[in-house]
Parts: C-alpha cells; structure tokens; sequence
C-alpha cells in the first residue's frame, strides 16, 4: 500500500513537472516597443473575452501604453469590428491575438 502511495506521488510529480516544462511562455515586451505599437495601432477587445485577457497578459504592465477600445461599452466604436481582439495597423485588421513579433513586424517597432 505504502509503494503504490510513492509511485503515485512520483507520477503526479512527473506530470506537473512536464506541464510547467512544456507550457508556452508567455511572450515578454519591452516598455518602449509597447509604446511603439500603441502609437501605431488601435486594439479592439471586449469585456469577458478570454482571448482579449490573454492578448493583454502579452503586454502585462505596459499594456496601459496601448490605444484599447472596450466594444462592451463603446459599441458604435466597433460598428466595423466583426470579432474581438481585433488589431488595426495601417488601416488593415487582424483579428485574433497576435504574437510580439507579429505586431512589431506590422508596426515597425523594434
């Protein structure tokens, strides 16, 4: 009885240890290139949508540097916004997050 409470301790061991190996890490920015991209680009998100949570987790601290507009309460902003987070670069839209590297190649913020 003794073992098998070891080997499953070892086993649980095991798998979250592989969880914390394999998960993505989350992408860092610096605060300048986070400025860059807000002056170049408009994020469109909404309340309660976990994408647009985990768009902002992306920026972390500095995602108060983006221009955000909350389509919950700012619904005649995002008349032309089909899906949320949606970004606007150069008058072109992505929809969906989108990578650091991806929105500084957009921006040209390096």
């Amino acid at each position: 009885m003794k073992k098998s409470l070891v080997t499953l301790l070892i086993i649980l061991g095991v798998i979250i240890l592989a969880i914390f190996i394999l998960k993505k890490p989350e992408q860092q920015v610096s605060e300048n290139v986070a400025k860059c991209i807000g002056e170049n680009s408009n994020l469109y998100v909404q309340l309660g949508c976990s994408h647009c949570k985990t768009q902002e987790d992306m920026f972390g601290e500095y995602y108060e540097y983006l221009n955000v507009t909350d389509c919950y309460y700012e619904k005649y902003s995002c008349l032309d916004i089909s899906g949320t987070p949606t970004w606007v670069i150069n008058n072109e839209k992505y929809l969906g997050v989108q990578s650091i590297e991806k929105l500084q190649q957009l921006t040209n913020c390096y």
